[in-house]
C-alpha cells in the first residue's frame, strides 16, 4: 500500500516522482557498481557533433527580480522556436525563477570559433537603449547553460590568489565604474569550453564530456560588415568600446575555444563552482568552533543542573529521615501546578505541531543534502523537495498536535485543522503578495496562476488531508500522562525577581541560538541574495546540529531556575526562550540590508523584506519547538523521579 500510494503522487507530481526514483536507486545500488543521481547522468559527444547552448534567466544583486534572457532587445530565436524548445520547468525552477529557453549561440564539439555573429546587427530605439542601460547600472549579469553546467566569469586578484568565479556575465560596465563615466554593452562574449576524455572510453573511439563552460564578457563596436569573420583571426583589443548611448546599431558576436582538460572529470565538474575560497573557508570552521563554544558552555551548565543541583535535590527529597522535607522547597513545590494546562493550549498545540513538520523537513532535506541527491545540476530540486516534503509531513505535523492536547485534556478538531491551514495559509498570503510584486515587474519568478492553483491542490488535497489523517491516529493513541497529578487550585506565584521575568529573559536567552547560526547565516544570505553559489551542506549540517542543542539546553537551564523560584508557567516561555532568535535573525536581515545590499527600489525592498519574513518565521517556529521538546521531557523526567506524598 506504501508503494502503492508513493507510484500515485510520483504519477501526479514531479518533485514526488524524483524522490520516488530516488528511494528505488537507492534499493537497486550495487556495491562497487558506479551510479549517478537520476537525472544527472554524463552525456558524451564526437568531434562535430552539435552541443546545446540555452539562455538562462538574467538575474542581479541589486535589482532582484529576475527577467527573462530575450526581456531586453538582443539576438533571440524566433518565436516558433522559442516556444517548440523552451524547457518545461518544475515548480522549483519557477519559484527561483528560472527561464530556460533556446539561444543563438552554436557549438560544435572540439570545432573552435574566431567570431561569429548571432544575428543580424540590431537597431535600437532611445527606450531600449535605455531599458538597457538601466539594466546594466543594477548589475544584472547574463545566464547560459551548457550540458547541464551554467556559465561562469573567472577573475583573478594576482597571479598569487587562486582564480574566483562569478556565475554568469555582466551585461556591461556601469557608468561609475568606467573612466568616461559612461555606460558600456557587453556584446561579445569569448566562450571557452573545456572537456575531458572519460576513462571508461575505448581507445581509439572518439568520446569526450563537458567540464567547463567559461566566458570573458567584452565591449566591442564593430565597424565594418567583415569585423567579424569565422576566417579570419579575431582580435578584440583592436576595437574601441561600445557605449550604450552612443549604439544607434547593436551587433552581437562571440568567439568560441575549446580546451581539453585533463585533470577535471564529468563527475567533479562541479567542484570548482562550489569549492569555497580560502578565506570562507576558514570563516565555516570560525563558525564551528563559536557555535561548539557555545555548546559546551551551554552543556556544562546543563551538566552542573543534572549532575549537581538534581542529584542532590533527589537524594534530599527521597530521604523520608531528613529534616529538610519537612518542608518542601524549590522546584518540587510545583509538583501540582507543573502540568496546569497553560493559555491558549490549542494555539500551543499548532505551533508545536508545525514547528515539528519543518523540523522533519529540515532533517530530511539535509540527509538527501548530504548524500548529493539535490545536486545543483538538478534544477530547482532542493527548493521543490522541500515543498514536497512539508506537504508529506503534514500528517506527523497533525499527530503530534492531537498527541499533544488529548495529554492536556483539551482535544479539538479546530485545532488539527489550524495545524492545517495556519502557517500554510500564513505562507501563502505573505507569497502572493510578494508574486503580486513579481507580477507587476513581468519577473520570471513571478508564477502564473496555474501553478499558484498547482500550489494549492498540494495543500487542500494532499497537505490537509494527512494533517486530519495525522490527528485521527494522534487522538486514537492513549494519551500521555503526567507524572504527578494537578491541584485543583493554583498555587501563588510568588513575586519574580527582574532577572526571572519574560520581558527580560526571553531577549537575553536568545542570543546564543542565534550566536551559533549567524556566521553561517551571512554565507546564506550571499547565497540567495549575491549571486553566490552554496552548497557546503556538511557545514550547514553541523550548524544545525549545534543550533538544536543549542536551543534544547538554554531552554532546560532556564526552565529549570523558572521551577526553583516556583513560576510552574513554563509552557509558553521555553517556547520564546529559544524561538526569539527568529527574532534576531531578521534584525540581522536589516543590518544585512543596509550594510551588505546595494538595493535602491522599493519594489526590491518588498520582495527581500518579504522573503526574509518568511525565514525568521520558519525559524522561530523550528527552534521553539525545540526549546518546548527539551524543557517537556526534561520536567516530566525530574517530576517522575521523585516521591510525591
Amino acid at each position: 500500500l506504501k508503494l502503492q500510494f508513493l507510484y500515485f503522487i510520483g504519477s501526479k507530481m514531479e518533485g514526488a516522482a524524483m524522490l520516488l526514483k530516488v528511494v528505488i536507486a537507492c534499493s537497486l545500488l550495487n556495491v562497487g557498481g558506479s551510479w549517478y543521481v537520476p537525472g544527472v547522468s554524463p552525456v558524451s559527444y564526437q568531434k562535430g557533433q552539435p552541443v546545446r547552448i540555452q539562455a538562462n534567466s538574467m538575474t542581479s544583486s541589486s535589482g532582484l527580480f529576475p527577467y527573462g534572457a530575450y526581456s531586453i532587445k538582443n539576438c533571440a530565436p524566433s518565436d516558433e522556436r522559442r516556444k517548440r524548445e523552451k524547457k518545461q520547468e518544475n515548480l522549483g525552477e519557477i519559484l527561483w525563477g528560472d527561464q530556460i529557453e533556446p539561444s543563438l549561440y552554436q557549438a560544435e564539439m572540439r570545432v573552435d570559433i574566431s567570431c561569429s555573429k548571432l544575428c543580424s546587427p540590431i537597431t535600437l530605439t532611445e527606450q531600449e537603449a535605455k531599458l538597457i542601460e538601466r539594466r546594466i547600472e543594477n548589475n544584472y549579469r547574463g545566464n547560459m547553460i551548457l550540458d547541464n553546467l551554467p556559465i561562469v566569469q573567472e577573475s583573478r586578484v594576482s597571479e598569487h590568489h587562486a582564480p574566483t568565479l562569478a556565475v554568469g556575465y555582466p551585461l556591461g560596465m556601469p557608468s561609475r565604474l568606467t573612466q568616461d563615466k559612461k555606460t558600456r554593452l557587453y556584446n561579445h562574449l569569448d566562450i571557452v569550453i573545456t572537456y575531458h576524455r572519460p576513462a571508461t572510453a575505448a581507445p581509439g573511439v572518439d568520446e569526450w564530456r563537458i567540464v567547463g563552460f567559461f566566458c570573458t564578457p567584452r565591449s566591442i563596436k564593430h565597424t565594418s560588415p567583415n569585423s567579424c569573420d569565422v576566417n579570419k583571426e579575431f582580435q578584440p583589443h583592436d576595437y574601441d568600446v561600445l557605449h550604450i548611448r552612443d549604439a544607434g546599431e547593436v551587433t552581437w558576436s562571440y568567439s568560441l575555444t575549446w580546451k581539453e582538460d585533463p585533470v577535471t572529470e564529468w563527475a567533479t565538474r562541479w567542484d570548482a563552482i562550489l569549492r569555497s575560497n580560502e578565506s570562507d573557508a576558514k570563516i565555516h570552521w570560525f563558525s564551528i568552533v563559536n557555535s561548539l563554544l557555545i555548546v559546551l558552555f551551554l552543556t556544562g551548565m546543563v551538566a552542573i543542573i543534572l549532575l549537581r543541583s538534581l542529584h542532590k535535590d533527589f537524594n534530599r527529597y527521597d530521604d523520608a529521615d531528613a529534616e529538610d522535607t519537612q518542608e518542601e522547597t524549590g522546584w518540587k513545590l510545583c509538583h501540582g501546578d507543573a502540568f496546569r494546562v497553560p493559555p491558549f493550549p490549542s494555539l500551543l498545540a499548532i505551533i508545536i505541531g508545525t514547528g515539528c513538520q519543518l523540523l522533519g523537513m529540515s532533517v530530511v532535506t539535509l540527509v538527501f543534502a548530504l548524500l548529493g541527491f539535490l545536486s545543483p545540476a538538478n534544477r530547482g530540486g532542493l527548493l521543490y523537495s522541500m515543498l514536497l516534503l512539508f506537504v508529506l509531513l503534514g500528517g506527523y505535523a497533525g499527530y503530534v498536535t492531537a498527541y499533544l492536547l488529548k495529554g492536556l485534556k483539551r482535544p479539538s478538531w479546530f485545532a488539527i485543522f489550524g495545524v492545517g491551514l495556519a502557517f500554510p495559509g500564513m505562507m501563502f498570503c505573505i507569497y502572493f503578495c510578494i508574486n503580486l510584486v513579481q507580477w507587476s515587474k513581468n519577473a520570471t519568478s513571478a508564477i502564473p496562476a496555474s501553478s499558484l492553483f498547482s500550489l494549492m491542490a498540494m495543500w487542500f488535497g494532499i497537505s490537509l488531508p494527512l494533517v486530519l489523517l495525522g490527528g485521527v491516529l494522534g487522538y486514537k493513541r492513549e494519551p500521555w500522562t503526567p507524572p504527578c497529578q494537578t491541584n485543583s487550585v493554583p498555587r501563588h506565584i510568588p513575586p519574580q525577581n527582574w532577572y526571572l521575568r519574560g520581558l527580560f529573559i526571553i531577549p537575553v536567552s536568545g542570543v546564543l541560538p542565534f550566536g551559533a547560526v549567524f556566521i553561517e547565516l551571512a554565507f546564506i544570505l550571499s547565497s540567495l541574495w549575491q549571486g553566490r553559489v552554496y552548497y557546503v551542506f556538511g557545514f550547514l549540517s553541523l550548524v544545525f546540529l549545534i543550533a538544536v542543542v543549542t536551543c534544547c539546553e538554554i531552554s532546560i537551564v532556564l526552565t529549570y531556575f523558572q521551577l526553583c523560584y516556583e513560576d510552574y508557567n513554563w509552557w509558553w516561555k521555553s517556547f520564546f526562550c529559544s524561538g526569539i532568535s527568529g527574532g534576531y535573525i531578521m534584525l540581522y536581515v536589516i543590518f544585512y540590508y543596509v550594510n551588505t545590499l546595494t538595493i535602491t527600489q522599493a519594489s526590491s525592498t518588498a520582495l527581500y523584506f518579504g522573503y526574509m519574513s518568511m525565514v525568521s518565521i520558519f525559524f522561530t517556529l523550528a527552534s521553539g519547538t525545540c526549546g518546548f521538546l527539551a524543557s517537556f521531557f526534561f520536567v516530566r523526567v525530574i517530576y517522575a523521579r521523585v516521591k510525591i506524598d
